[in-house]
């Protein structure tokens, strides 16, 4: 479990110093994960003990959330002359993920030569 999590946290850590130093127009974080998945996709599979320390982590991801929910519920009252604009940002990021998600899956399925079955 300490291994695992040293891995989380150096990729990180790379993420970070990646997008400092190189001024890459992305968070450390998400630098570091993609890092980690070009790891796993090298490695071919994810480590037993890598698996065991994330899926609690993963199972829990949306208690992340409720930071923001609570300062939108604090900071409402700054944010509702802009709630049109936040509403339609949120409806093309949904749709704009719908897409990405969309066309994610039709390349993984035609690298794998899966074809979906034909009603």
């Amino acid at each position: 479990m300490i291994g695992s999590l040293a891995l989380l946290l150096l990729m990180q850590l790379v993420g970070t110093l990646l997008a400092q130093f190189l001024h890459i127009p992305l968070p450390g974080p998400v630098i570091g994960m993609l890092l980690l998945f070009a790891y796993l996709l090298w490695r071919g599979s994810a480590p037993v003990p890598l698996v065991h320390t994330t899926q609690p982590i993963l199972e829990n991801l949306s208690l992340l959330f409720v930071p923001a929910g609570v300062g939108i519920i604090a900071h409402w009252r700054a944010a509702a002359g802009q709630a049109w604009q936040i509403a339609l940002v949120l409806m093309i990021a949904a749709a704009i993920t719908l897409l990405v998600t969309g066309w994610t899956l039709h390349l993984l399925l035609k690298c794998r030569n899966v074809r979906p079955e034909q009603e």
